[in-house]
């Protein structure tokens, strides 16, 4: 972009010195900072000099990156903090008292601005030069900084020809502006931090949920001790291609992906090929990615955060972050023991944008337990918690430990989706608690010590039909009962049979129970599903029952009458094979109907040694690994 060279003469009624900038400052005035990595640093160091002839001056910020200098203790009498989202530099001036926070949606902030509900004295913001027609970029912050310096009584901005011109609708006239301060430094960054183990597993089942073509917004929240998961999910996504960005953070890792070629934005319903985003925050080097750079379109909160607007994408997901959530689905996520951590920011807008998008999924990520060993799965919030996202519009909840989906699902059956996805060590007691409060029938007792969710990796994998549809086998879960019981009843008559010898077609709950309630070492299942918006649906199960008395176990499976003929049952027969022997596992025995020819023609043709002995119209096999 090519600014004005002689923009301080054309302008120099404008121009002062932070000194005498800042000397229009009042007590009682309430100031807005410029936000993220686009805070204007040498407006704020002026501002805190003067700190003696000041008070009760209200600093109000969505989120800065500086060392707020204005936040010691020193200042508490010249400086009161409002913040509506509480970083790192403000968090303990917030739990201490000395500061405020105000809870609103982000898609708000700018209406309250607007509205004259919360005047604003005066905006210190941060700018790029001016061009020949007088228009200055806001830069890597446009966020809710436009409308405070549309609202605000006086505006003074730091000219900074470091700052980079960003397009999309970035851009202010100079004569909006009251005054203007030259300031050649070096923005603020953000250094990328190695990613916690437990962010990374999480990422990793994030990255399962987010198809090929999606629109994609990453959270700005962060999770203490494990940082930023929603961040975390950026670079697990390098196998995806066609992905759009509709977010409000841009950082160094959405920067790769697109030079890996990752996000193109050619499916983005709205916004084709363009990287949406309102504020960016990173490196020297994303800066100088992101300037005047036609990729992207940097856009004011109003846009960005407008769910009408977000939802107008298709595939649109959103992935957000929680620091706790209890067992009927409430999300707390801008408070820690009681005290405030962070914000609602655009949790609230995106979860529901993407709710409204066709193909769309909220996605909501929690560790499954604090750093001394809490479970932030619990079966009621805390003291203090704040349910930032209602029960009624959660979809899905991940921990390291697995995928949760809610929506449309009753108390009982999200309650025990959230607790076969907490810490192994807190389940057995969620359980015992959930039946407590009446959250799951009191039957549930008998299956106390049986809540197990197996190890993903090993009895993961996929299976492509000639067809082109794709099944994931994965262990049962406790979870699967509802989709158990859809299987079983869906079942022909003649394939019930074959499985369980009985024409009864009557399931009780304990029976079905038997099914999903299994330990995964002696009672291992697996199951093939067909991934849908709202969850799996079973197709086909596998199971071995071991005897440990003989090393060896009793394997049998059913599939869905549609899904037979296709090779599924010869799949899941080896997938159980590869599980078994992995378990030192001896062999497999099985009891067979004489007629039932597909069973026997998997097993004969195994490639293993295969015994078998017939006893009225009942084959009992024996097969030797």
């Amino acid at each position: 972009m090519e600014y004005d060279a002689k923009w301080k003469e054309t302008y120099r009624d404008m121009i002062k010195t932070p000194k005498r900038a800042l000397a229009n400052l009042r007590s009682g005035h309430r100031v807005f900072l410029g936000t993220g990595c686009g805070e204007p640093t040498v407006l704020v160091e002026a501002m805190t000099k003067i700190a003696g002839n000041l008070a009760d001056v209200e600093i109000v910020e969505l989120l800065t990156k500086g060392n707020a200098p204005y936040a010691e203790k020193k200042f508490a009498s010249c400086f009161k903090i409002n913040s509506f989202f509480i970083g790192h530099n403000v968090r303990e001036v917030i739990k201490e008292g000395r500061g405020d926070y105000t809870p609103v949606l982000m898609s708000d902030i700018p209406r309250l601005f607007h509205s004259g509900q919360f005047p604003l004295d005066v905006a210190l913001i941060q700018v790029t030069p001016p061009d020949s027609r007088g228009k200055m970029s806001l830069g890597v912050s446009v966020d809710i900084v436009k409308s405070a310096a549309e609202n605000a009584s006086l505006v003074i901005a730091q000219v900074n020809p470091q700052m980079p011109w960003t397009r999309g609708d970035s851009l202010i006239d100079i004569y909006d502006l009251d005054i203007l301060v030259p300031a050649d430094v070096p923005l603020l960054e953000r250094k990328s931090r190695p990613v916690h183990p437990v962010s990374a597993k999480i990422a990793e089942l994030v990255a399962g949920l987010v198809p090929s073509g999606s629109t994609v917004e990453f959270g700005l929240g962060r999770v203490p001790s494990v940082g930023r998961i929603p961040q975390a999910v950026i670079g697990a996504l390098k196998n995806k291609h066609d992905l759009g960005i509709h977010t409000e953070l841009i950082t160094d890792d959405i920067m790769d992906l697109i030079k890996g070629g990752v996000i193109n934005g050619i499916r983005k319903a709205t916004d084709r090929g363009k990287v949406v985003a309102s504020f960016c925050m990173g490196s020297k080097e994303l800066y100088d990615f992101v300037d005047d750079n036609p990729l992207f379109s940097f856009r004011p909160t109003e846009y960005v955060n407008d769910s009408n607007v977000i939802g107008k994408q298709t595939r649109m997901v959103s992935i957000n972050m929680a620091l706790e959530i209890d067992l009927t689905g409430q999300v707390c996520s801008d408070s820690e023991d009681g005290s405030f951590y962070s914000g609602v920011g655009g949790q609230v807008d995106f979860n529901r944008g993407a709710s409204r998008s066709e193909g769309g999924r909220g996605i909501i990520t929690i560790p499954s337990r604090t750093s001394d060993g809490r479970s932030r799965i619990t079966s009621r919030l805390s003291s203090g918690a704040g349910v930032v996202v209602s029960r009624a519009t959660v979809h899905y909840v991940v921990t390291e430990y697995g995928v949760a989906y809610l929506h449309g699902k009753s108390v009982q059956d999200r309650t025990l989706a959230l607790i076969s996805i907490a810490h192994p060590d807190h389940r057995e007691q969620l359980l015992k608690e959930a039946i407590e409060v009446k959250y799951i029938r009191q039957d549930f007792v008998q299956v106390e010590g049986k809540f197990v969710v197996a190890p993903q990796d090993m009895m993961k994998t996929t299976y492509l039909i000639d067809d082109g549809t794709e099944l994931h086998f994965r262990p049962i879960h406790p979870t699967d009962e509802p989709l158990m019981r859809d299987l079983l009843y869906d079942l022909s008559k003649e394939t019930l049979y074959y499985r369980f010898m009985s024409h009864n077609q009557h399931f009780g709950q304990k029976e079905i129970q038997n099914f999903v309630y299994v330990d995964h070492r002696t009672d291992v299942a697996i199951v093939g599903t067909i991934p849908e918006a709202h969850g799996d649906d079973i197709v086909a199960v596998g199971r071995y029952y071991l005897d440990e008395k003989t090393n060896r176990a009793e394997v049998a499976f059913v599939i869905r009458d549609e899904f037979q003929n296709k090779g599924l049952g010869t799949f899941m027969f080896k997938h159980l094979i590869t599980i078994a022997k992995a378990s030192g596992i001896a062999g497999f025995t099985a009891e067979v109907l004489r007629d039932n020819k597909r069973m026997q023609a998997i097993f004969n043709h195994s490639g293993y040694k295969v015994q078998s002995v017939v006893e009225e119209g009942v084959y009992s096999v024996r097969i030797e690994f």
